[in-house]
């Protein structure tokens, strides 16, 4: 049976590397996009907001309507009493029945005055949603005519790396599977854990890449030594040397070229 090759450290830095170059060109590419994606879901919320806002407004005026109607009805069936008890007052037999007619007819005349101000009321009510309305549909023009700009601006941008992206994630699981499992877990624990996703870092005069802290020069010698895997004492992250750096990196830029071609 054939004996199973041991990975050195060297091989598991070089991976680990890789697969953070591959990971930071998916970084690089979605920061292209940046905020694009939540403009366009903010837009369409507030475009979808607009139009609820506009048929309440709609909804609220045809209720108005029906209410002018039923009180225009009211003062019509105020009227017809009022010219009944009229006609009842011809004849009359006594003050009695006279007084409480007029009574009556004073009480319609009252629900027509009521009806009559409700109906100037709903006008009012009427002019000032119909201007609300009008104020609104200007918002939701401009806010259309934005959401389609960022819509399209957003589309030519993942149609440019769409492609890209979803190939180099292929690349990204197929890399992972290449690495032990609790290599990987904190590879992704110290991505999550710094502002710009950089688990792996190459040594940089002096320093680990991004940070200002100088490495002592027995450090730098056991890193270039490639015979365990050393991790920054300040921001946790994995350590290598430049020239193992340079040569994934150059390794990375044909894999990146043929996925971009």
């Amino acid at each position: 049976m054939a004996k199973k090759t041991e990975v050195t450290v060297e091989e598991k830095l070089r991976a680990l590397y890789d697969l953070q170059l591959i990971d930071s060109r998916i970084d690089e590419i979605r920061s292209v996009r940046g905020e694009l994606p939540l403009e366009v879901e903010d837009l369409e919320d507030e475009v979808a907001g607009l139009n609820k806002r506009l048929e309440k407004m709609t909804s609220d005026l045809e209720s108005i309507d029906f209410e002018i109607k039923e009180k225009k009805n009211k003062i019509e069936e105020s009227n017809s009493s009022i010219k009944k008890y009229s006609e009842q007052q011809k004849n009359v037999r006594n003050n009695r029945e006279f007084n409480a007619l007029s009574k009556e007819v004073e009480f319609q005349e009252l629900e027509i005055e009521l009806a009559e101000k409700h109906i100037r009321e709903y006008k009012a009510q009427i002019e000032q949603k119909n201007e609300i309305i009008n104020q609104t549909k200007e918002r939701l023009a401009e806010r259309e005519s934005h959401l389609t700009h960022k819509k399209n601006e957003l589309d030519d941008i993942l149609k440019e790396t769409e492609k890209e992206e979803v190939a180099l994630i292929k690349k990204s699981e197929e890399y992972e599977k290449n690495i032990e499992d609790r290599l990987v877990k904190a590879y992704k624990r110290i991505r999550e854990n710094v502002k710009n996703g950089l688990a792996v870092v190459p040594i940089e005069r002096g320093a680990s890449g991004g940070s200002f802290f100088t490495i002592p020069p027995q450090v730098q010698m056991e890193i270039a030594g490639r015979k365990k895997i050393i991790t920054d004492e300040h921001s946790g992250r994995i350590l290598v040397d430049e020239q193992l750096a340079n040569e994934q990196k150059e390794k990375m830029h044909e894999l990146f070229d043929g996925i971009s071609a």
